[in-house]
This record gives C-alpha cells, structure tokens and sequence, in this order.
C-alpha cells in the first residue's frame, strides 16, 4: 500500500469514527437510556426512530457500511500497529494501546449486538414493544449483562480517546495546553456516556421493567 494511500485510508478511517459512527453511538445509547424511565418511554422513542424517513437508506449509507469500513480497516491498523508500553510507560502510550485493544473487542462486540438485536428485527419484523421485550429477555441473563456492560465501555472508551487523538490528527488541539484539556474533556464524556449506556443496560435487567412492558 502506497504511502499517499496509506494517508487517505487512515484519514478516511479517522474521520468516520466521529461522522457518523461516533455520533451514531452516542444516539444509540442515548435512546436506550429512556429505558430508564420505563418500558413506555423507550418504546415510544424506537417508534419515534422508526418514523424517520428512509430510515432503513440512512442505515446502510450512513451506519452500517461506515461502520464495516471503520472496524475492518481499524483491526488492519490495530495488527499493524507497533506498541512500544513496555518500553515508554507513558499515559498516551498506554492509551494508544488501549486504543487498539478496545477497537478490537468493540468490533467483535458490536456484531454479536447486531447479530443480536438489528437483525434479529429485520428477519422477525419485531414491533418497538417485541424490540423491548427482546432487550430485557437478554438482560435477564447475568453473563450477557456483564458482557454487555464490558462491551459498551470498551466502545464508548474507543470513542473517547478516538476523539481526542483525532483533534490531534486533524490539527484541532494543538500544542500539550490544549491537549491537556481534550485529555479531561474527553474522560467526562466518556464517564457520562459510560453511564448512560450501563444504566439503559440495568433498566432492561430489572424485574419491573418486565412488568411495566407487559402493562403498556
């Protein structure tokens, strides 16, 4: 692969890890936080989602092949990529490896979601309510809650630190001042995001909301 090449893919790859993949996860977990306010709340929201015109184009062109782009080409990087921890132990070697790891796991767990939950819709034509139902039957059990859990920090975490080293990379933060900020803006967007996600995550877990659902 050329260097010029190289530059553009890596650029490419950079770019739609924040637009529109990062800003589709924050949306996701941010609609699955409603489930914290009960079964009616986040069934109302997935039917507002799924009145969105051309809804299933804006998918393909705008989540999911960006996605497959992102993840296919980031684990090419991630292989590629010389970590050098152990021998300079510093915060953004160490992140620039997490970095890696996370991006690795997130892709692994994001097929076993879609798997899971988007395609599961599409070949059932679930309604917003089964959509529901679906999410708290898997909540119910303890080792894919945990795993879900894992999994959701691991990709808001690739979202956080990816944010940051691509304010560097496109010339945004520049100088240790303004890195030095991204590096405290980026970990509260992290935590905040991390909790929205856990806690959609525990609502769909709990007994209750099994009770509301069958209710609505």
């Amino acid at each position: 692969m050329s260097k010029q090449r190289e530059f553009l893919n890596r650029r490419l790859h950079s770019l739609l890890g924040v637009i529109p993949v990062g800003f589709f996860l924050v949306e996701h977990l941010f609609t699955n936080y409603y489930a914290t306010k009960g079964a009616g709340a986040f069934i109302k929201q997935v039917e507002w989602l799924w009145g969105i015109p051309f809804l299933l184009v804006l998918e393909i062109f705008f989540i999911f092949l960006p996605l497959l782009y992102h993840g296919v080409y980031g684990l090419y990087v991630a292989l590629q990529a010389k970590n050098n921890v152990g021998n300079f132990g510093t915060f953004r070697n160490w992140m620039f490896f997490l970095q890696r790891v996370t991006g690795v796991i997130t892709l692994v767990f994001v097929v076993w979601h879609v798997w899971e939950t988007r395609i599961q819709v599409a070949l059932k034509d679930l309604t917003p309510e089964e959509v529901a139902q679906l999410m708290a039957n898997l909540m119910q059990n303890d080792v894919t809650l945990i795993l879900y859990i894992l999994g959701v920090i691991m990709a808001v975490f690739h979202f956080s630190n990816g944010m940051w080293a691509f304010l560097v990379s496109w010339g945004i933060t520049v100088g240790p001042r303004a890195q030095n900020v991204s590096t405290w803006v980026w970990g509260v967007v992290f935590v905040v995001v991390s909790y929205m996600g856990v806690s959609a995550l525990l609502a769909f877990a709990q007994p209750d909301f099994m009770q509301h659902l069958a209710q609505h």
